[in-house]
């Protein structure tokens, strides 16, 4: 049930067992995140396995509604939770009762006022505005931001077009597991028999060799929940309420990295040339742009990688004073287990993990 590693944090991961789970607990590896005590969480179907943390079989714990009233995450300094917004708001509250962290994954919490929706790069200062929770934001919006905010400090951004290319990853394990299957399929009779095609169950329509323009469910205005929160998120993240952003998100069959063309409205003129060295000086941002030289981000480059890579920019031709540009990011790191990560880093730093007991 726990892992014992010498002095540091109590950690409980909810959601263990999914993409984002696992990756939280890689990244823990990876950057040696001070980590006494862990404990990890997942759904009923999947309770009594067990994951590896740093060389050792750690067992998948179930819990009750009892379990939570009981004091669950008492003694328990961190509980990251990817495992969904009606999980979060179950488990969150149990979780800030106790004397824990909460860093959400989930939209459960990122338009609540009171909870500080965070970037470190972008809006780090504001994580000590915390009264027990803090929310990641979403992994569209972390990529954008990445590239965005350099460039909005120095010449202000006014609007912005984004078009979306998000991976499989974004929407969990099995949809990583329905993309592979499918491609199999596919692959097996060359592409004509569609009929020997597993018909899609977490997606709307087959995603192997296909792209689907639906990313969660749709407003009455035609905009989907997925573009909106691109825009309410950044202009929340920006401290920017008169940022204007229109997006079109846009499933593909790429396995865990996200990619964006970006088209953006500049309050001061920008050279390309002025945009990449700002970007070259920005913390998590790294520049590939030499297209002569084929030089340019792909999700095969940024699988893995911490950084959020950028190319192709250019004046806009949309906008008299504007930019255009590519950036491609890891949806698993930075657009959601890294940036968590990052979060409890910086609260570290900063002396802010508890401010509630």
């Amino acid at each position: 049930m726990n892992k014992s590693n010498g002095s540091g944090l109590s950690i409980a991961v909810v959601g263990a067992s999914g993409a984002v789970g696992r990756e939280f607990l890689r990244v823990m590896e990876q950057r040696n995140t001070p980590v006494s005590r862990i404990r990890l969480f997942t759904s009923s179907r999947s309770a009594g396995g067990k994951l590896v943390f740093r060389g050792e079989s750690v067992a998948l714990e179930n819990y009750t509604d009892d379990d939570l009233a009981r004091g669950l995450f008492k003694g328990t300094d961190v509980v990251l939770l990817s495992a969904g917004a009606t999980v979060s708001r179950r488990v969150v509250p149990a979780a800030v009762r106790d004397g824990a962290l909460a860093i959400d994954n989930s939209s459960a919490y990122r338009e609540d006022p009171a909870v500080p929706l965070i970037v470190p790069e972008v809006n780090g200062h504001r994580i000590a505005d915390h009264r027990g929770i803090i929310a990641n934001p979403n992994c569209t919006a972390a990529i954008l931001l990445m590239a965005l905010a350099p460039i909005h400090r120095k010449a202000g951004v006014k609007r912005a077009v984004v078009s979306t290319y998000q991976s499989v990853s974004g929407k969990g394990a099995r949809a990583i597991d329905e993309c592979l299957q499918q491609s199999r399929e596919l692959l097996a009779t060359e592409g004509l028999d569609r009929a020997r095609v597993s018909p899609p169950s977490v997606f709307t329509k087959q995603i192997a060799f296909n792209v689907i323009p639906q990313i969660d469910d749709f407003e009455s205005d035609g905009r989907t929940k997925e573009e909106i929160k691109v825009e309410r998120e950044s202009r929340r993240i920006l401290e920017s309420d008169s940022l204007r952003i229109d997006a079109t998100c846009v499933r593909v069959p790429v396995l865990r990295c996200h990619s964006e063309s970006v088209n953006i409205e500049l309050e001061r003129d920008l050279d390309p040339r002025e945009a990449r060295e700002i970007w070259r000086g920005a913390p998590g941002v790294v520049v590939m742009d030499e297209p002569a030289n084929f030089t340019y981000p792909t999700p095969v480059d940024a699988e893995g990688r911490d950084e959020v890579l950028v190319g192709r920019c250019r004046r806009s031709r949309l906008f008299e004073k504007g930019l255009a540009f590519w950036c491609v990011g890891d949806q698993l790191r930075k657009g959601a287990a890294l940036n968590a990560i990052q979060i409890l880093e910086a609260c570290l730093k900063a002396q802010v993990l508890s401010k509630i007991s």
